[in-house]
């Protein structure tokens, strides 16, 4: 297959999406002290429907920009697209009720800020290196 008709049935799974699903690694500041999270933490926290964890420590969610793990992350843990997650969160700042999480173009640029900022949790693709963080366990 030439590689104009590969990129084409690439476009063609994706549209439609029959391709694999991008897995993620939920990552956190060293500071976090909880170890695992359920996917409806997750939800919550990505949603602003809750702005700590568990053990009632700050939680600062950020994301990436765009992309396909971004795409993964919301359809597995937040059950919206992109737009209705933006959507949800402009809600929230209009209402004086939070923040919209931080945005970044690259994993990164993601993980810098996770490392520097206590509290903050975000996520990446599964075969990023990302020794300078913590990872979570999701249950």
């Amino acid at each position: 297959m030439n590689n104009s008709k590969a990129l084409l049935s690439a476009a063609v799974w994706t549209l439609f999406g029959l391709g694999t699903v991008q897995a993620q690694v939920i990552v956190a500041n060293q500071s976090v002290k909880i170890a695992e999270l359920s996917k409806s933490d997750i939800r919550d926290i990505f949603t602003g429907a809750s702005s700590t964890f568990k053990d009632g420590s700050p939680a600062v969610p950020v994301t990436l920009r765009s992309g396909p793990v971004q795409d993964s992350f919301l359809k597995s843990y937040v059950g919206k697209g992109d737009a209705a997650f933006r959507a949800t969160w402009r809600t929230l700042v209009f209402a004086g009720q939070g923040m919209m999480p931080k945005s970044f173009d690259t994993e990164s640029a993601l993980l810098d800020y996770v490392a520097s900022v206590p509290g903050a949790i975000g996520y990446i693709g599964a075969s990023t290196e990302h020794g300078k963080v913590k990872s979570l366990t999701v249950r």
